[in-house]
């Protein structure tokens, strides 16, 4: 009975999600998505550009590594992005920081999709037992929100070209970020996704070395398939299925999918924490289940907490209070590189 009503709680949220959504055309705009690339005018060209960088080791490194352009004002931290867009309020990143005191560590969160504020709540848990807790603004969301949108439609929608340009923006701020906190002499670095936010937490994971803990909450490691099947993105298949198929959408969304970085997430140094809702339909926990199973074949010993509750659901009580306690003792424990000293 009880679950019975939080499937339906879970629905009655996704159908509040889907207020003011509009259907967007399908469009390839290679040129955003992969830098100097020419105009592309068909699919395969576009994949083809895909698998070279899935295959380019330094698609997500940051372009500069300048210092400069960093605005500390109190709790607030604005910076440069170092992907330009047509959104002049996209090309400033906002952070908000809740300090801890001590400079042992800092946990870098990256929200999900439509986040319309940050969780004051997680912040001020965390900051009172040590951690500074620094919550990014991703693309087109909070203070880098385009006018009159009612939505992140510019984050993840069937235009193929930004939402591969909008995660790449996402992970080189948080890369950037991630620099300044270790220039402030912040040890130990985490990072926590939610949801859409996991991808980018889990490929900033992947790519940077100073990351030595990651918590994915919601996640999965195909993107193409989550935004194909889950609940939250039905308007962008209903844009994209005439189009393309899921075979072709896989290999254009390659850069995004976490399963080609189950490697790289399996690094020796890197501690994996992940969040999982068994009645989730958004991301759908097969795909989260397909993802699980390249990291542990890759090497990875993710410590993985299943929870049998939906995906919004997971917000509310005892769910989220036991996701929170889990992180707060995976955050805990001594990392690797400390443990091997």
């Amino acid at each position: 009975m009880y679950h019975s009503w939080l499937d339906h709680w879970d629905e009655r949220r996704a159908r509040r999600g889907e207020e003011g959504k509009k259907p967007t055309d399908f469009v390839l705009d290679a040129e955003r998505a992969f830098p100097g690339a020419k105009k592309t005018t068909s699919i395969e060209e576009f994949c083809a550009l895909a698998d070279q960088a899935v295959a380019d080791p330094a698609f997500f490194d940051e372009p500069s590594v300048s210092d400069q352009g960093f605005e500390r004002l109190g709790g607030w931290l604005k910076f440069p992005s170092d992907i330009s867009t047509d959104i002049e309020q996209n090309n400033v990143v906002s952070a908000k920081i809740t300090e801890s005191g001590p400079f042992d560590q800092a946990m870098v969160i990256f929200h999900h999709w439509n986040a319309s504020a940050r969780n004051r709540q997680i912040a001020n848990f965390f900051s009172q037992r040590g951690i500074t807790v620094v919550e990014i603004a991703m693309p087109y969301h909070l203070e880098r929100s385009r006018p009159s949108s009612v939505h992140a439609d510019y984050m993840l929608s069937p235009n193929l070209g930004r939402t591969i340009q909008s995660v790449r923006q996402a992970v080189l701020d948080g890369r950037k970020l991630i620099r300044w906190l270790k220039i402030e002499g912040y040890r130990e670095i985490s990072v926590l996704g939610m949801s859409l936010g996991s991808w980018v937490a889990g490929v900033v994971a992947a790519h940077d070395s100073a990351v030595s803990k990651a918590s994915l909450f919601l996640t999965a490691g195909s993107l193409a398939d989550m935004v194909w099947t889950g609940r939250a993105t039905r308007l962008i298949r209903d844009s994209l299925e005439p189009e393309i198929e899921l075979t072709d959408l896989r290999r254009a969304w390659g850069p995004l999918n976490l399963e080609n970085y189950a490697h790289s997430l399996a690094r020796p140094d890197l501690d994996l924490h992940v969040v999982l809702a068994k009645r989730d339909k958004v991301v759908l926990p097969e795909l989260s289940e397909r993802f699980m199973q390249r990291l542990k074949d890759a090497g990875a010993r993710p410590n993985i907490l299943k929870l049998n509750c939906g995906h919004y659901s997971l917000a509310m009580p005892p769910y989220i209070l036991l996701a929170g306690l889990s992180l707060k003792r995976f955050l805990s424990r001594a990392d690797k590189s400390a443990r091997r000293a």
